[in-house]
Order: structure tokens, then C-alpha cells, then sequence
């Protein structure tokens, strides 16, 4: 909800030799429109960074990952614009899903390499950082452990549909 606010701005007039006065009987009024502490302000979203997002999550859905989320955290948070938090249910499959992610972003996004990449060797938690993006792909126990989800439980959760191949 907006309030409106009347600012009026008097006018200068010559009088006698006085000099310049104020004169406020010609006011300029403008209407000013201020933000209440109820309007919500969010930054536009950035369509690359949700594209990527969803790029990373069908990657990860291809190699059988599980609970798949993508949270929307650029309006709360300077970190990334998205998360896409996903479960492999061996350290293998961890590994599986972070090369798969990789390897799919390279194809769909000009060679875009991550900025940074870390747990590839232990294969329980892999981050892979692609600026606007952030990937974490856990066992289930490391992800209970946690639990980003309730984290950044105020960010917004973007809708996943896997994409079905009938067989």
C-alpha cells in the first residue's frame, strides 16, 4: 500500500526594495508517491541465471538424482541468484551427477566453465559455484545433516517438473 504526499514549493516574487520574498499564495504542487513499509520491492529476475538453474537440475534428474529444489535466493541473499540442491545416493552417483551437471553446462552454455568446484575427491558434498548459480549435491545424510532447505527456508522455491521418457 502507497501514500500519497502534497509537496508544495512557493514561488519567488520581487517586492519594494525589500528584495525577494517568498510568495504562497501560487503554489507548484506536485504529487509525490512514497513506498510504505508494506510494498515488497524485488529485484527483477535474471532469466539466464533461472535457465541455468534448470539446465543444472534436468542434468542432475538425468543421473537419477533425488529431491531435487532450486531456491530462488537472489532477492534475499548476494551469494547467488539460485541454489539447486540435489541427492545422490552414493558417493559415485555424487561424482556421477556433478560431471553430468558440468558437462551439460558446457553444452548449453557456450563453454561456461564453474568458478569453483569442491568435495569431488570425498564425493559426499560436491559445490560446484557458477557465479549466479550455486550447485550442492549431497548423500542423504550430509543433506539432512545441513539441511539448506531450512536455511534458506525464506527463499522462494522454483517448480521442477522432470522431464518423462516413456520407454
Amino acid at each position: 500500500m502507497s501514500d500519497s504526499l502534497e509537496v508544495t514549493s512557493p514561488t519567488l516574487t520581487d517586492q519594494d526594495s525589500v528584495g525577494a520574498q517568498l510568495d504562497t499564495d501560487m503554489p507548484d504542487t506536485k504529487t509525490v508517491v512514497l513506498p510504505s513499509a508494506d510494498d515488497e520491492v524485488k529485484p527483477p529476475v535474471n532469466e539466464e541465471a533461472k535457465a541455468l538453474a534448470l539446465a543444472i537440475a534436468e542434468a542432475a534428474d538425468d543421473r537419477k538424482a533425488g529431491d531435487i529444489t532450486i531456491l530462488q535466493t537472489g532477492d534475499i541473499s548476494y551469494l547467488a541468484d539460485y541454489f539447486v540442491i540435489v541427492t545422490g545416493f552414493s558417493n559415485v552417483q555424487v561424482r556421477a551427477i556433478a560431471n553430468s551437471v558440468e558437462s551439460a553446462v558446457e553444452e548449453k552454455f557456450s563453454d561456461r566453465q564453474p568458478i569453483r568446484t569442491e568435495g569431488m575427491s570425498e564425493g559426499r558434498w560436491v559445490l560446484k559455484d557458477y557465479g549466479d548459480v550455486i550447485v550442492h549435491i549431497f548423500m542423504p545424510t550430509d543433506r539432512e545433516y545441513y539441511d539448506l532447505e531450512a536455511f534458506w527456508g525464506h527463499a522462494e522455491r522454483i517448480e521442477f517438473i522432470p522431464v518423462q521418457v516413456n520407454a
